[in-house]
């Protein structure tokens, strides 16, 4: 029996390292029959998961009702947060018909990509999946626009879904090479070998199924510069002020550009340990 099945057993509380051993196993099993990208479920459905398990995760998710009313799981394949991302991405402007966004989004794949073939990117390499890109947001907009459905579909090709998440991959190698001078306290803050940049990019940033962290997250909505938040369904329990349920409390992170586009949506996921998913808001009331 394993230390994380021993401890449950026993009845404690599972460490957040327990609960990625757990979870990667599971994944590891079962993520060549999960989709790339799953269907929106509601809030219930991810409780239902907790329920004969960690109080705490089932606490935190009764919260998050509050103010989100969905997920949709990505394939635990270690691209999670890119396929959460673009599709959360794409999806927002799909549903509301963000020209100005659109508009945006295109000039911006313009210059990333003028940037990354001057940087010594093979343009053969990255053209494909900007098109794949480009085709998307062309039909905000148009006579007919591409459905939430049909981006479903899309998302779901092995190969499309892939040359995309590569395209975002080396998009934010390039940047964090770019901006060496910004990202190397927290490279090298980031295991005992104290790799440089450029190590880092090809080892931790490059590699199709190598997981993301912070770094990778700040550097993408720097290079593409969308609002991206991060709410993380964890085991911790955050300190007790004026008789709050310490347990119940979910950390929120923004990582917002320094300059946000009025027209950028944010765009939300849910962190559990070692994973990604899109979070669905509720809708604002007046």
């Amino acid at each position: 029996m394993s230390s994380a099945s021993a401890d449950a057993a026993e009845g404690q509380q599972p460490t957040d390292e327990q609960i990625i051993e757990q979870e990667n196993a599971i994944r590891a099993s079962e993520a060549e029959g999960r989709p790339l990208v799953g269907e929106k479920e509601p809030l219930q459905a991810l409780k239902a998961e907790y329920g004969a398990g960690s109080a705490v995760f089932v606490k935190k998710i009764e919260s998050l009702m509050d103010r989100y009313s969905g997920i949709r799981r990505a394939r635990g394949d270690g691209n999670c947060f890119y396929r959460s991302f673009v599709f959360g991405y794409l999806e927002s402007l799909l549903i509301s018909q963000n020209c100005e966004e659109k508009e945006r989004m295109l000039k911006t794949l313009v210059s990333l990509k003028a940037g990354m073939v001057s940087h010594g990117y093979e343009e053969l390499v990255i053209d494909e999946p900007i098109e794949i890109l480009q085709d998307i947001l062309n039909s905000v907009g148009s006579e007919k626009p591409l459905s939430v459905a049909a981006l479903e579909h899309k998302m779901r090709e092995q190969h499309v879904s892939d040359y995309i998440v590569m395209f975002l991959r080396l998009l934010v190698s390039y940047h964090v090479q770019s901006e060496k001078e910004f990202f190397a306290p927290f490279v090298m803050g980031m295991s005992d070998e104290c790799l440089s940049v450029d190590t880092f990019c090809e080892r931790m940033v490059e590699p199709m199924g190598v997981e993301s962290d912070h770094v990778h997250i700040v550097a993408l909505q720097r290079a593409v510069q969308v609002p991206i938040r991060i709410v993380y369904l964890d085991s911790s329990v955050a300190p007790t002020f004026g008789g709050a349920d310490s347990e119940s409390s979910v950390v929120v992170h923004d990582f917002t550009p320094d300059e946000v586009p009025p027209s950028a949506p944010t765009v939300h996921v849910l962190y559990r340990p070692g994973h990604y998913d899109i979070l669905y808001s509720l809708p604002k009331t007046a």
